[in-house]
């Protein structure tokens, strides 16, 4: 699943180019972390993918470590849907507060929504994917070291995790259907984590094994 999606069509054309550094903060108001896990995984065969085996931990369980142990996050929030009561017994949550989008077959706007809405009165929020468990904690940090909007990139191709600020949250409220945050960040500002981490997503059992070989060499 994928929040932003991938780069293509003019608006990628026109993106503008990755950051070499952070820019100046237009305040000092902390960033917010928020982590989508709310899908029903199609692809991946029925099972719980949040829950599928990454080197001994579960799928999700990587996320959410790496979001927890970003110091730059004032607060974290999870949103699951489908296979919620199994997630939540099987994974370690730490700081992170929960909540369940139950309405989480209308598309990721719906989950986006929820966890905006559990994180109302955030002015900046570090968005990341419970399927990308390679997105590391300095990409996150370094994220949250920028004026929104902002979105990471990986040898220039746009992907997560990405930063929204007041008015891009504003619009994502009024999202609807599958739609994440894709339509909110136009003209945003790139930002170069390639050389941080991978954000290879887990959409099949195949992606899972070549991501647990992408681990191998990080863990």
């Amino acid at each position: 699943m994928s929040a932003a999606g991938a780069a293509s069509g003019p608006a990628a054309a026109a993106a503008p180019s990755p950051a070499a550094a952070p820019s100046p903060l237009a305040d000092s108001a902390r960033a917010a972390g928020l982590v989508l896990a709310a899908g029903g995984a199609t692809r991946f065969g029925g099972r719980p993918k949040q829950l599928a085996s990454l080197r001994g931990r579960p799928l999700l369980q990587w996320a959410v470590d790496a979001a927890c142990a970003a110091r730059a996050l004032e607060r974290v929030v999870v949103v699951l849907g489908a296979h919620a009561d199994a997630v939540r017994a099987a994974v370690d949550f730490g700081r992170a507060s929960v909540v369940v989008c139950e309405r989480w077959r209308e598309g990721q706007s719906a989950s986006l929504r929820a966890g905006l809405e559990q994180l109302e009165g955030a002015e900046r929020v570090v968005v990341t994917l419970g399927d990308a468990p390679l997105v590391s904690t300095e990409a996150i940090e370094r994220l949250a070291a920028e004026r929104p909007p902002a979105r990471a990139c990986y040898d220039g191709r746009p992907g997560h995790p990405v930063l929204l600020g007041r008015e891009q949250i504003a619009a994502a409220m009024a999202l609807s259907g599958d739609r994440g945050a894709r339509s909110l960040l136009s003209g945003a500002r790139l930002v170069e984590v390639g050389h941080l981490c991978s954000d290879r997503d887990v959409d099949t059992p195949r992606d899972l094994e070549e991501v647990a070989d992408a681990a191998s060499a990080v863990v």
